[in-house]
Order: structure tokens, then sequence, then C-alpha cells
């Protein structure tokens, strides 16, 4: 069973791939956040680190591109093997408002003609494995009974899935039994994404599809980083670890970012490593609220003394 890290936007950048890799390990392959090339194939400095293979070194990462246009897709793809990534992602997943406006992400999916003659195009000229991330649909989960036949007929290097539609965004049940249909009429290895957030919700997942070919995690690493080590029956979640890995984390922003940059970051992990915490809530909003390097680690310090984890650490998704 193949563990896959996803891709978040402004989460799941280099240096955190590098930190979760020598705190934890355990993952097959770490996607990359999006990056949306036009044709001019132009990336913020940020996303040039990212993309730089001394920045992924002793460990798998997949960059993923967000686009609707095959021309701009192949140029970023021709790019990314000139660095000698062997491996592309299609994002066909993103809900966000701000990407399906623009026609891309969740947003191919509305449109079928397009998006085959969108496939026709890279798996005809793509100069390396293109793996797929999808939902089953924009509107409707029913969409995805014409979506499949697509699939079926390119030589997709793997499709992740995550059960949901569009609309639904993080919300609702996914719906498992598309997932179950994939299994039954693709040819491509498929891979299960959504909603696994504690031990017991991967391995419900991987019973009811033991022919998957992995599993996908998000949300459930950042909550509890130790998830795969507990999967493979090693020892749960400790505070030491949580501090560690986030003390290992602030470090390497601290060394590569501007000052603000860093604890901005270190604001966004705090949210989720606070899902896995009983810890009034006050110390976690002075820590959010910290803008400064002395301010912040003063009060995360405090927050991490105040603190003991939960007796099972996990995301809690929201009402």
């Amino acid at each position: 069973m193949r563990i896959y890290f996803a891709p978040m936007e402004g989460i799941t950048d280099a240096l955190f791939r590098q930190a979760y890799q020598a705190c934890f390990g355990g993952v097959d392959k770490y996607f990359m956040p999006f990056v949306s090339p036009s044709h001019s194939l132009s990336y913020t400095l940020r996303e040039e680190f990212d993309l730089l293979p001394a920045q992924n070194q002793g460990l798998f990462a997949v960059p993923q591109i967000l686009a609707r246009d095959a021309g701009c897709f192949l140029g970023a793809a021709r790019s990314f093997a000139e660095k000698g990534y062997t491996e592309v992602n299609l994002n066909l997943g993103c809900p966000s408002g701000t990407v399906t406006g623009k026609g891309k992400g969740a947003a191919m999916l509305k449109d079928v003609y397009h998006l085959r003659r969108f496939l026709d195009e890279v798996y005809c000229e793509a100069p390396l494995k293109v793996s797929v991330k999808t939902r089953i649909g924009f509107e409707t989960p029913e969409e995805w009974e014409q979506l499949l036949p697509v699939f079926k007929d390119y030589p997709i290097h793997e499709l992740i899935i995550h059960p949901r539609t569009r609309s639904q965004l993080y919300r609702g049940e996914p719906h498992r039994a598309a997932f179950g249909q994939a299994l039954e009429t693709l040819r491509c290895p498929v891979i299960y994404n959504g909603d696994l957030f504690t031990v017991e919700s991967v391995r419900e997942v991987t019973g009811m599809f033991p022919q998957a070919a992995g599993v996908m995690l998000g949300r459930g690493l950042l909550s509890n980083p130790a998830l795969l080590r507990q999967l493979q029956g090693g020892a749960a979640l400790s505070m030491e670890d949580l501090t560690h890995f986030h003390d290992y984390l602030f470090r390497a922003y601290e060394k590569t970012w501007h000052p603000l940059t860093a604890v901005g970051r270190m604001h966004v992990f705090l949210k989720y490593f606070a899902h896995s915490l009983n810890v009034p809530f006050k110390y976690v909003r002075e820590a959010l609220r910290a803008n400064k390097m002395d301010a912040y680690q003063d009060a995360v310090g405090e927050m991490f003394a105040q603190a003991k984890l939960k007796e099972e650490p996990h995301y809690s998704q929201p009402e």
C-alpha cells in the first residue's frame, strides 16, 4: 500500500517536505502544491525554490500543474523533465472559486469534450509520466458516469480520487461508491484521498478497497504527524514529537525566509497542531497573534507548556 502526502497550497513546500521526512518519514511520494504556468513559464521565487531538485533530495517529489491549456501544461512538463523529474501530476480537483472561475482545477470536469481534447494532447506529447488528481464531478456525483470512460481511455500513470464533487468542497460524506466504481472500471493504479484523519479511518478504507494502489493523506498528517508511524505499528504521537517537529520547521523557515514570512508560515501549522491538543484557546490565540520572532517563540513556548495531547490526536472536520 503506497502512502502519498497531498499537495496543500502554502503549506507542503520544500522546507516542510524535508522537515517531515527528517522527523517522521514513511511517505512514498510527496506531491508539490500546484504551479499554474503561463506560456512564458515564469514562476514566483518561492515556486522556483520549491521546484529545485536540490530542495527535494532524499525524497520522491512530484510537481503538480494547474492548467486548462495543454500547451501551458506541456511546456511546464518539459521544463520539469529537464530538471530530472520523472512524473508530473495534473490537478483536476482544486475546488477554490478563484481557480474554477478561470476554468481550471475541478472546473475542467464540467466539459467532457474539452477535457478529452486536453488529455489527447497531453498524453500524446508529455515527456514524462502524467498522473491525475481529480474529484468525481463538478456539481453532482452522477457526473462520474461520464468522467470514468474518459479516464479509462488514457495511459494515466496513477489516478488519485477525492470522491467528492467540487460543490461539496470538503463538506459532507465522500462518495466511496464512486471510488469503488473506478476500481472496477479503470486499468491504471487508483489512489484514495479524502478524510483520512485517524488510523481507523485509513484501515477502514484500505479494508474496504484492498485493490486500491494506495492512499493520499493531507490534513490528517498535519494534525497528527505520527499517523503513518502508528499505521506501521509504531508509537503514537508524543508532545516531544510535536515540539521537535515544530522547532525543526521553525528553524528551517527562520534560516531561509524573512522573519515575518517564517512566523506567518508557522501560524498555519499551529492551527493544524491545535486539533490534536487540549489547551485553553487563549494560548493558541496569543501564538497566532504574535508576528515577531521573540514574541512568537515566547507565546508558542507557553502554549506547548500548557498543552496536553488528546487521547486520540487527529484532525477534526469543521461542522
